[in-house]
């Protein structure tokens, strides 16, 4: 695996993390460097470690050794409602969303649930306005305003997708993971949302890593992959790197990649 640098920016650091579901070992001692602002891709074949990756920087699972450094902070043991209030969000592979509200509706209660959980809640009817305003903002960078009225179980599947990405940004996120966002999509879908993605990162300075298995996608906007195999970080790089990296060409990509 080629070595690069660790800079002073990083913002998350996976060190040593490992976990075994019993004689299955899912992640392998991994050790990760973020940088601030780095759009990145975790990829690698079905049953990799990758959703376990995220399961343990968000809390969901904890490892059996090795920590997670955010901010020079560890957040190995913390809950994932405390982890998400840090500013480390993630929206999942299926769209958690309450279906027979608007759309509106879902992005402005994911608003004001985030103000309470930071204590804001009731103090000052400001709160309100700032929630529709937030709720706004969100909803025409994410491109849903002129949806906004509908039921969310009106929308595509990959409008719900959006929306899903818009209710993690409610919650003022540093780092947004995302895992599998165009899962389930339709070719037309998968290049809006890999703009959309795109311009997300650019606009709110998001720290945005992303699993996929669209791999247009992923060397399209990844500025770094990193691959996972049998729980082990084999390889992390350019998209250029990972093109011609053997062991990644042999382990996930094949020879029609190239």
């Amino acid at each position: 695996m080629r070595k690069r640098r660790q800079r002073l920016s990083a913002i998350l650091e996976i060190k040593n993390l490992d976990k075994h579901f019993g004689g299955i070992h899912v992640t392998n001692h991994v050790n990760i460097s973020i940088q601030k602002g780095e759009m990145s891709a975790v990829i690698g074949p079905n049953g990799a470690g990758k959703t376990t990756l995220f399961n343990q920087i968000t809390g969901f699972i904890p490892p059996d050794s090795g920590s997670v450094v955010y901010e020079n902070t560890d957040i190995t043991s913390e809950s994932p409602e405390k982890i998400v209030r840090r500013g480390v969000v993630r929206a999942f592979q299926v769209a958690s969303l309450f279906l027979e509200e608007t759309v509106y509706d879902n992005v402005y209660l994911a608003a004001l649930s985030n103000f309470e959980n930071n204590g804001k809640m009731f103090r000052n009817r400001l709160h309100f306005k700032e929630a529709r305003e937030h709720t706004e903002m969100i909803l025409n960078r994410i491109g849903l305003s002129d949806c906004k009225d509908m039921k969310a179980s009106e929308l595509s599947h990959g409008d719900q997708k959006s929306l899903d990405i818009a209710i993690a940004l409610t919650m003022n996120p540093k780092i947004l993971l995302l895992d599998e966002p165009t899962a389930g999509m339709a070719p037309d879908e998968r290049v809006k949302m890999m703009h959309l993605l795109k311009e997300l990162h650019e606009y709110f300075k998001l720290t945005t890593i992303f699993i996929e298995h669209d791999m247009d996608m992923v060397f399209g906007i990844a500025q770094i992959i990193r691959v996972l195999v049998q729980g082990q970080l084999i390889a992390e790089g350019s998209a250029d790197y990972i093109r011609q990296h053997e062991a990644v060409i042999d382990a996930y990509l094949g020879k029609e990649v190239l």
